[in-house]
């Protein structure tokens, strides 16, 4: 193992990271709100012509053959969800492409020049962005940014780097954090700035130009102030001010408790309900009680707040594995909530539901996965199983919202409680608690 860090050294490492991941995923949190208008705007401009073979008009063409074959007719509103939902799942399958691909060569070249590469890929993602002023550079957008995105799985890896195994838990909580904190306050941000148009030809650039600045301010301030993290490759300074590698042993696999094939698969089935359900909220929402966009985005900041609430305050001082049983209860208690609520109350407590599943269950498998990697192979072993989740991430919208129009809300969301309780018994029955991770919090 590699030698510890001092904790000034720590601490200042680990606040780049925060203070990095946060700019990331506020940037990143813009353009959700900014979705259904951003994608009509392009509707209107190319779709009027029902000849044109541009690629919105052919994939709007596809996704109007699949809403037809359902049992139930499906109003055109939905369109643009649809739409929004079918370049998610894209980005989500590039991000499971790649994810893997990025953890291997941050191990093999390091952490942060891997990160500083990934910048580029965000950088060029984001600045598509301010050019589209079609559709098309628009999706070049999209996909450049899914196959580039590294910043959450590397945060995560460089935060195992720097921290014991007592003090796992607690760090992933402050990545956890940096999520709530960016969903809470990120599209409303994205959605102020869209008010304000600077270009006729794009009406949303004024946000994507000014994500674009945060991701340039995050670039520079990484390369500025990131050192090296990889415990193979960690330079520490010498009395006499020169650098000198780090001398560690060989690396060693770590006795394992849990199988990574078990934490992925766990992953990938908690990901595929939880997303499913994530998807349908707009749907549900303005069916039962007529919803707006910013009532949606209301309730979506009461999530983010809450959930950032619980980072500081819960997850933090659980046990991962705690962690992750606590989140997996209170889905599966929304999801058959969901299906049965008639009020805006009830609408509330699901979602105060959903806050504890969002602010502890991914936090907690991923501490659970780096209890389980070795040294040398964490940045592989957590972009697999990030991998894993963004496949399910990919699956989840589709297959959900078909059952959600082929057999009603209350069929969707009992089966998606049903399977949440499957995921329930995974955690319960098959996951245990690390050696390492158990200390004197954990009895």
């Amino acid at each position: 193992m590699a030698t510890p860090l001092a904790p000034a050294k720590r601490k200042q490492i680990l606040r780049v990271i925060f203070i990095s991941l946060l700019l990331d995923l506020i940037s990143f949190t813009f353009i959700l709100p900014l979705f259904p208008k951003l994608l009509e705007f392009y509707r209107n401009l190319e779709a009027p012509d029902p000849t044109s073979t541009s690629v919105l008009n052919r994939i709007l063409l596809g996704l109007n053959a699949y809403k037809h074959s359902f049992s139930r007719p499906i109003s055109d509103r939905y369109d643009i969800v649809l739409l929004g939902g079918a370049l998610g799942s894209l980005f989500s399958f590039l991000q499971a492409i790649a994810s893997p691909i990025i953890g291997r060569l941050s191990d093999k070249y390091g952490r942060r020049t891997a990160l500083l590469w990934s910048m580029g890929g965000n950088i060029a993602s984001v600045a598509l962005w301010v050019a589209a002023t079609d559709f098309r550079t628009f999706l070049a957008s999209r996909v450049v940014g899914g196959l580039s995105e590294g910043n959450v799985q590397l945060a995560i890896a460089m935060a195992a780097d720097v921290s014991d195994d007592q003090q796992r838990g607690s760090t992933m909580a402050l990545v956890g954090a940096c999520f709530s904190i960016a969903f809470t306050f990120g599209p409303a941000l994205g959605a102020a700035l869209a008010s304000i148009s600077t270009v006729a030809a794009n009406p949303f650039a004024t946000a994507a130009a000014f994500s674009l600045f945060l991701i340039l301010v995050e670039t520079l301030y990484l390369y500025l102030y990131l050192p090296e993290t990889l415990p193979s490759a960690r330079e520490a300074q010498t009395t006499n001010g020169s650098t000198t590698k780090e001398k560690s042993s060989a690396p060693t696999v770590p006795v394992r408790t849990n199988s990574h094939l078990l934490l992925n698969f766990t992953h990938f089935i908690f990901i595929l309900f939880f997303s499913g359900m994530e998807f349908s909220f707009p749907f549900m929402t303005y069916d039962l009680f007529a919803y707006t966009s910013s009532q949606s985005g209301k309730l979506l900041g009461f999530i983010g707040l809450i959930a950032s609430i619980l980072q500081g305050s819960v997850t933090r001082r659980l046990h991962p594995l705690r962690v992750v049983q606590l989140g997996v209860i209170a889905c599966a208690a929304s999801f058959f909530l969901l299906g049965r609520l008639t009020t805006e109350a009830g609408l509330y407590g699901a979602a105060s539901l959903l806050a504890v599943t969002t602010a502890t269950v991914v936090t907690g498998l991923n501490s659970l996965s780096s209890f389980e990697a070795g040294e040398d192979e964490r940045g592989g072993k957590l972009g697999n199983h990030r991998s894993w989740g963004q496949v399910g991430r990919s699956l989840g919208p589709l297959l959900f919202c078909t059952l959600y129009w082929w057999a009603g809300r209350d069929v969707a969301y009992k089966v998606g409680g049903a399977g949440m309780l499957g995921v329930c018994a995974l955690v319960f029955g098959g996951l245990k608690a690390p050696s390492r991770s158990l200390g004197p919090k954990v009895k």
